[in-house]
């Protein structure tokens, strides 16, 4: 007798191999059994004509605000995913000192909310998220708020106590449970690091066999580069490295996504163990204060919007924009203000406008459009800008060093997390694969898409007791009809519910039925085990 039992569905384990036909049996929290089983279950789902999988783990997203305002995480899970991975790019909601929270509470970064940030180690943070989660929650510590917290916004090294401190910073969230630091070397502060800091922190987590998850220097003009350095931080401190949302950004780049990926090749061959993710769309999203080089935000953001207010000033950072600067350029090359959609800013009615849009309603230049914006709001602008050519994301997809990661939050289509217009991928990146890229284009064939959405990600987080269906793992498993399933959330109408998920269990407890939320909490907060 189990507690749940599904029947007659084509199970995929998550491993990579063929489906086959059969049974599931839930006990406890627990995969009972998995095979011909010809016993009873208190709650029976015919899954017939259905594919029953593991759990799918989201290896890289910015849920840790939102899952403190609404931990049922409807976005995700409505798709199947179980697991998040948070504390991406290089920003984490822990640590803090009093002055990064106080930071943290102006910029709203919980959502638009008035939560009160109240805690200050990764230990309370992860306490509070404890118990009011519906997907479990793997946590990564951010670079970027390390530095921001002892260094500050200041463009340079920094000085032996310093870097002390720091240390010391990711080894207490090492100790209180994350499994590693993430960086995001795009945003300021961490932009302002240099390789050997990077290599220092990343040697305190090979002390607990962390991994080192990358937004890399550059991908358009300096990807190579920016890989090249990720993969010597492998290699001088042997963590294992996952490259996030890997791209070839930009339409005088596309194309290169070949030689990135042998580049990861080579690095492979050598014994440097580098992995990538991906989200399956032809746009990013990011702050639109990332179009910006590194030196207008030194100081933080009353600095930025002092700069962007002074005349001349404003011509200095037109110009680096377009011309670049010795070691960066922007994201506007390739895309431009006629491919930026604003997503998010406090004047919502500009929401789902492009910057080229704005600039004509307000009869200004566009860059002038994009400054007064970011003066306007804060700093605090969301912003969606179509950058990534099809050869290059289906090439990137069916390689097998790459795995699915969404790089969003897991929001909702109703109450104080429907704000703004989000990336569509928050709410399709993996019925977006399984439909369009596996069923339709066939990109890469089903059981392959359903390990780098479960097994593959489970490895590298050192998550041994998910990502598989096995009897004696934890009992995340997902329904999906394969004929039906599909994304329907849209960049101007990205609100919706995807189709053909029909059932998702998270710990054993049945969180959606019939592709609807039964408003169980039953995630728990995932710890890296000493």
């Amino acid at each position: 007798m189990f507690d749940v039992l599904i029947t007659n569905g084509r199970i995929l384990d998550g491993a990579g191999n063929p489906w086959f036909f059969g049974d599931v049996g839930i006990k406890g929290d627990r995969l009972a059994a998995v095979g011909a089983l010809k016993a009873e279950g208190g709650v029976e789902i015919d899954a017939d004509g259905q594919i029953v999988a593991p759990g799918f783990i989201d290896i890289h997203t910015h849920s840790d605000g939102p899952l403190l305002i609404n931990g049922e995480a409807h976005a995700h899970i409505r798709q199947g995913v179980t697991t998040n991975v948070i504390g991406n790019c290089g920003s984490s909601m822990a640590p803090l000192t009093d002055e990064t929270a106080d930071q943290m509470q102006r910029r709203r970064l919980s959502d638009h909310t008035d939560l009160d940030v109240d805690w200050r180690s990764t230990a309370q943070y992860l306490d509070r998220l404890s118990g009011r989660v519906s997907v479990n929650v793997c946590p990564l510590v951010g670079h970027g708020t390390v530095r921001g917290a002892v260094v500050g916004y200041e463009d340079r090294p920094p000085d032996a106590n310093e870097l002390q401190e720091m240390k010391e910073m990711v080894r207490g969230a090492m100790a209180d449970g994350a499994f590693g630091l993430s960086s995001g070397l795009i945003y300021v502060p961490g932009s302002y690091a240099d390789t050997e800091e990077l290599v220092q922190l990343a040697g305190v987590i090979a002390e607990f066999d962390g991994v080192y998850a990358t937004h890399i220097r550059g991908e358009n003009d300096t990807l190579m580069d920016a890989l090249t350095e990720a993969v010597e931080i492998g290699k001088r401190t042997g963590v294992a490295v996952q490259i996030s949302h890997l791209k070839a950004m930009g339409r005088h780049m596309w194309g290169a996504s070949e030689e990135a990926l042998r580049l990861i090749e080579d690095a492979r061959s050598e014994e440097v163990d580098v992995t990538a993710d991906q989200y399956p769309y032809n746009a990013s999203a990011t702050g639109l204060g990332a179009y910006l080089p590194r030196w207008a935000h030194v100081g933080g953001t009353d600095e930025l919007i002092r700069r962007l207010q002074d005349a001349e000033t404003r011509e200095k950072v037109k110009r680096d924009i377009l011309e670049g600067t010795e070691d960066w350029t922007s994201l506007h090359k390739g895309v431009g203000w006629d491919n930026t959609i604003v997503t998010r800013c406090e004047q919502t009615q500009l929401e789902g406008k492009s910057i080229a849009e704005i600039a004509k309603m307000r009869g200004v230049d566009d860059f002038d459009a994009a400054f007064d914006l970011l003066c306007e709001c804060d700093g605090n602008v969301g912003v969606v800008y179509f950058t990534i050519g099809d050869e290059d994301l289906e090439r990137i997809m069916a390689h097998p060093a790459v795995m699915i990661g969404s790089d969003s939050s897991a929001v909702a289509a109703e109450g104080p997390l429907a704000k703004g217009k989000p990336h569509p991928r928050a709410f399709g990146t993996f019925v977006r694969v399984l439909g369009r890229y596996v069923r339709d284009k066939q990109t890469v064939k089903l059981a392959e898409a359903v390990r780098k959405m479960t097994s593959f990600p489970a490895q590298r987080m050192g998550l041994t007791d998910r990502g598989m269906l096995r009897p004696g793992m934890k009992a995340d498993v997902v329904v999906f009809d394969p004929e039906e399933v599909i994304d329907r959330a849209t960049y101007t109408d990205p609100f919706q519910y995807p189709c053909g998920v029909e059932h998702v269990f998270v710990n054993g407890k049945h969180t959606i039925c019939r592709g609807q939320h039964t408003g169980r909490l039953a995630g728990e907060v995932l710890r890296r085990k000493a």
